[in-house]
């Protein structure tokens, strides 16, 4: 019999450790991916936890570990997001479009993650490897998909891992825009997020799907 995982008992000490984590790592991920990494002190991070820096390294020995542990989060809540869309049904540039709005949507509603992410890029070295790591499984499986619907006709013959990494970066610029907005003092609008998406979509409706597939329906 398969063995059973359960939650520890509210109240518990185990269950205030893990609120504990939790919390340190939540606001750990909003500090990295608005302000960065360098710039954010393990005194700041408790500060703004109300708690004590020895309260923090009581669960990392480090802020490099606790940025690992920033990473491990920050690519799971990706994985979630991303893997429900590449799981609806459809085919083509719909999962494509669907992979794109929920992009969009995650800018919107958690910038300091997609910010996040982008800070990770900067510093590089273990760090992009480890998130490198942390995401295969979704570039494995959306890598799979680019070729199927290559062979299908669906999307335009290529390299699919170039094809995954250049609409990535594509994407995460673009909706990641917000973040450089909100850094010069200016509040983007829904209009002007919406208008961006949508030129967007269209950029990659013309450049992914093939020839003998573009009376498909067009980006909205």
């Amino acid at each position: 019999m398969a063995a059973v995982i359960t939650s520890p008992p509210k109240g518990s000490r185990a269950a205030r450790t893990r609120a504990t984590e939790d919390r340190i790592l939540s606001v750990a991920l909003e500090s990295f991916g608005t302000k960065g990494f360098d710039s954010v002190s393990l005194d700041d991070l408790a500060a703004d936890l109300g708690i004590t820096k020895q309260a923090i390294l009581y669960h990392w020995p480090s802020k490099r570990v606790l940025l690992d542990a920033v990473i491990d989060r920050a690519a799971l809540e990706l994985i979630i997001e991303f893997d429900g869309a590449l799981s609806e049904e459809g085919s083509g540039w719909s999962r494509v479009e669907s992979i794109v709005r929920r992009i969009f949507r995650v800018a919107m509603r958690r910038p300091e993650l997609l910010g996040f992410i982008r800070e990770i890029s900067r510093i590089g070295g273990d760090a992009s490897l480890r998130v490198t790591a942390d995401l295969e499984p979704f570039v494995s499986r959306a890598t799979t998909y680019f070729e199927r619907e290559m062979d299908e006709g669906r999307i335009r013959r290529c390299d699919s891992g170039l094809l995954l990494v250049s609409a990535y970066s594509t994407v995460l610029g673009a909706a990641t825009e917000v973040e450089v907005l909100r850094a010069v003092g200016i509040e983007p609008t829904l209009r002007s997020t919406v208008v961006r998406r949508r030129e967007l979509l269209s950029f990659l409706h013309a450049a992914m799907v093939a020839p003998q597939a573009l009376n498909a329906q067009a980006p909205r």
